[in-house]
This record gives C-alpha cells, structure tokens and sequence, in this order.
C-alpha cells in the first residue's frame, strides 16, 4: 500500500518553478530517500507534503485520500534541516511541550521523553537550554522531538547535519528501527552516499524536475556500463585482447570494461586459458553520485556533487 502519493505538484515563486511537475508514490514501511542539490526544491516538496505551503497545482494523497493539513498532520513527524527548537527553554520541558502540540498526553509525553532520552544517553542535559548544546546534541534533541508521538509518515531533512560518526549510527539504528515498526519515512539529502546505504526506493531531483525515480538497485543496474574488477597476479604482457578495456591495472586488481559483446565468462576463460589464477571476479556499479553527474553533466549542480 502507498502511504503517500504525488500528482503532477506544482509551486511558482515570482516567476521561478520551485517544483515543477513532479509525481512519485511512497510504499508503506519504506525508507525513501529524496535526493538532489541545494536549491533542487527539496524543501519546497517536503513542506508541501507536510502542509506549510499549497500547491499551485496538482494533489497530494496520504494514506489513501486527497491530504487533509489540518486533520493529517498529527500523523507526521518533520525534522527540518533548519532547528525547529526554542533557544532560551530547557531541553525536557522543550521535549515534554512539543510533545503535548502533537497530541500525547502529560503522562504519555513524560514517559516517551523519558524513553528517548534514556535511549539516547541524554537524562543529564534535562535543564540545559537549547544555546548551550552543541549543533549533534541539537539535532539528536530534534530527532526525539520528531518521533515523540509515534507519526505514520517521519520527514528527515539532512537528519545527520553535525553528527560525529557515534551519533550518525546510532540515529541510523532507529531509522531503521521505526521502518521495521511500520514507519515510513522520507530521509531527504544532498549526500548520496548515506542514501545508497539507507533508502529502499529514490526520487532525484533537479531544477525542480524529477530525473530519477525507482530502487537503488534498479537505478544502478539502469546506469551500469559493464565494468568489472578481477582480482589476478598478472602483468601488462597478457592483457592484449578484443574481449575487455583494462581501465585500471594495479598488483593483483584490474578494472576492465567488457568490450562488444562479451560476457563475464569469456573474460574468465581468457585468464584462465592464460594460465592466471583469478581470486575475485565482481561487476562495479556506479554509485548514485556518479549517476547523476553523467546526467546532469556540465553544469553547476554536477560540480557541486563532484566536490561532496
């Protein structure tokens, strides 16, 4: 079933379209990842399907009908990129209030607080303000805020921003978690190295148009160019032939890309009729980031993925 569906959304600002046609569905259950540079419309498509803006036109679906903002929001959780929290209030009470603003209870609200904060070693910071915590203890006091009241639909905008690596993992432990509880969430980034890692089911964006829409796997079977790494003791003298291109030739690990119409086998029977033991044989798919660089080639947006 699909928690969430997109029909043909539209958003103009002045004379600039933010989001321009852009349709895709959301299994439930699933991780997806919404990928694409800074200033794609990102923001702009999470903050529609949450109900901070309208569309100009088309429809968004929620759990099987047309989205209601005010009725459907309170099954959402949405973690901006940007902090969502009051600088000058303590952390529990901050924690304790915003769960209370999404429907739990004084007693429920104080017990999942509790839960989470356990959870995530964070009792003694209770009556901390939010100016005294660093940008990570911010954003792990934002996750627990966003997950408090249990939402259907979880909206996790660049969700590891200032995580060292310990923190990182253990906020990807419970993404995965949530999923497996029946969550579904939208984990939305420019780094599409977490993602390849992370999400089921992708939708690039560029320019506020759709350039990519499937699984991880689909997509890099899709982009696939036949290149393969073999591990082999070998040298230069016998790699002369029509079967393969040697990309790359390092002791004992050759990148080659398979010419015409050869296939895995013939370059196996190749070392082999060379009398070259080979100890590993693996096709190299392209990471999502090199994807979109090829198709978006040339412009500004591929230059900035090049660097991240």
């Amino acid at each position: 079933m699909n928690i969430l569906e997109l029909q043909n959304l539209r958003k103009y600002f002045a004379n600039q379209k933010a989001v321009d046609d852009i349709s895709f569905q959301i299994k439930e259950g699933s991780i997806f990842g919404l990928l694409g540079p800074n200033g794609a419309g990102k923001t702009t498509l999470l903050r529609m399907i949450t109900g901070i803006f309208y569309p100009d036109e088309g429809n968004i679906i929620f759990n099987g009908r047309k989205f209601d903002p005010i009725n459907d929001i309170r099954y959402i959780g949405y973690m901006p990129e940007e902090k969502g929290l009051y600088k000058k209030m303590k952390i529990g009470e901050q924690a304790l209030y915003l769960g209370r603003l999404k429907g739990l209870s004084k007693t429920e609200a104080m017990q999942k607080v509790k839960e989470w904060f356990e959870k995530f070693e964070m009792q003694s910071w209770w009556n901390k303000k939010v100016e005294d915590l660093s940008k990570g203890m911010q954003q792990k006091l934002q996750f627990v805020t966003t997950v408090l009241h249990e939402p259907k639909l979880i909206i996790l905008d660049e969700p590891f921003s200032g995580l060292d690596p310990v923190n990182a993992n253990l906020i990807k432990e419970e993404i995965y978690a949530l999923a497996k509880k029946g969550c579904t969430i939208i984990f939305s980034t420019h780094r599409m190295g977490e993602v390849e890692e992370i999400c089921d089911q992708i939708v690039l964006i560029n320019k506020g148009k759709k350039i990519l829409d499937g699984t991880v796997k689909e997509i890099k079977n899709q982009y696939k160019e036949n290149i393969f790494q073999l591990g082999a003791e070998t040298n230069a003298l016998h790699l002369a032939t029509f079967i393969f291109e040697v990309i790359r030739h390092q002791p004992e690990k050759l990148l080659l890309k398979l010419q015409h119409d050869a296939t895995p086998n013939d370059v196996l029977k190749h070392f082999i009729n060379q009398n070259i033991q080979v100890h590993s044989f693996n096709e190299v798919l392209p990471s999502l980031n090199e994807i979109f660089i090829k198709l978006v080639e040339g412009t500004p947006e591929a230059r900035q993925f090049e660097k991240s």
